[in-house]
């Protein structure tokens, strides 16, 4: 319906508020009358349908398994420390790290969604593990997780007026090399198994660009075993994307050196701009969540005097 807002057609609302089946209504009231039975699961201040509805997504609606994950995840963050770990996680590696392993936030796309940059290609795995670890960077992941979820996300929903769980993703495998794979295998399966056991439903769209043919002979066989969601929500595209991209993110909003027209000052790679911190939404920047930033800069300061512990 051409009247019909941008995001009907852009995001797959099925089980969300607003868009449940009665049948997904009575799951939902079932599921919290669960939690709030079992004791310690359920903190209706913290916990809101929208996140609920993501476990029970993730499951098919299907309560024991929902009430399995949800638990799993309540443990989880307990025992890991995700419930304090955007206050008292220390990254002095932070503006090094982003140099050898360049990821980043920047904008958003056409409905609102964070904009998440991975240049996969120039990942220097031999220098990132001479300043970081594997577990110091597992938890700066969990840390980044965790921001998304409680700052980001929120600020984009402010200025969307409507609620936002999801991002938007760019995984660009630009002069990538098997070896590179390799060294960082143990540390990707890791933070993957974290995303999809304690962060279910937060990818809304994923473009892997640049993808070498080798990698592209893989997804055929990868793509039959996952399911219809998952796979429609991932493009893989070789050296021709821009024209793709710029379905999704308007051209103001992409980096230039991936075929937008943004240019920022210092580098899009370096600027973690976006409605959480562009002033555009009121209350927002919050201090306590620009923390890593403004302890140890976006980049190119000096990386003495830290030992990794």
């Amino acid at each position: 319906m051409s009247g019909a807002p941008l995001y009907n057609s852009m995001e797959n609302l099925q089980g969300r508020l607003g868009y449940l089946t009665p049948e997904e209504e009575k799951i939902l009231v079932e599921f919290k009358s669960t939690l709030t039975t079992i004791g310690g699961l359920y903190d209706p201040a913290i916990h809101d349908d929208h996140i609920l509805l993501r476990f029970l997504r993730a499951r098919k609606f299907q309560i024991p398994l929902a009430l399995k994950m949800w638990t799993d995840t309540i443990n989880w963050r307990k025992e890991f420390g995700t419930n304090t770990i955007l206050s008292d996680f220390e990254f002095p590696e932070y503006p090094i790290v982003k140099k050898f392993y360049p990821r980043f936030y920047h904008k958003v796309d056409k409905i609102g969604r964070p904009l998440y940059i991975e240049q996969i290609g120039l990942l220097d795995v031999k220098q990132l593990f001479t300043v970081t670890t594997d577990e110091r960077m597992l938890r700066n992941h969990i840390y980044e997780y965790e921001k998304l979820v409680e700052y980001r996300l929120k600020a984009c929903s402010e200025k969307a007026g409507r609620h936002l769980e999801q991002s938007c993703v760019i995984m660009d495998l630009k002069g990538v090399s098997l070896s590179q794979f390799s060294s960082v295998y143990s540390l990707v399966q890791k933070v993957s198994g974290y995303a999809q056991n304690h962060y279910p439903e937060m990818l809304g769209k994923m473009y892997i660009i640049n993808a070498p043919m080798l990698f592209t002979g893989v997804w055929t066989l990868v793509k039959p075993l996952l399911d219809e969601v998952t796979v429609n929500k991932i493009n893989l595209l070789g050296a021709n994307y821009a024209d793709k991209l710029l379905e999704t993110v308007d051209a103001e909003n992409l980096p230039a050196f991936l075929g937008g027209a943004c240019n920022c000052p210092g580098g899009c790679e370096s600027s973690d701009i976006g409605p959480w911190n562009d002033g555009s939404v009121a209350g927002y920047p919050k201090k306590e969540f620009e923390r890593m930033e403004t302890l140890y800069g976006l980049g190119g300061l000096e990386f003495d005097r830290h030992v990794k512990k």
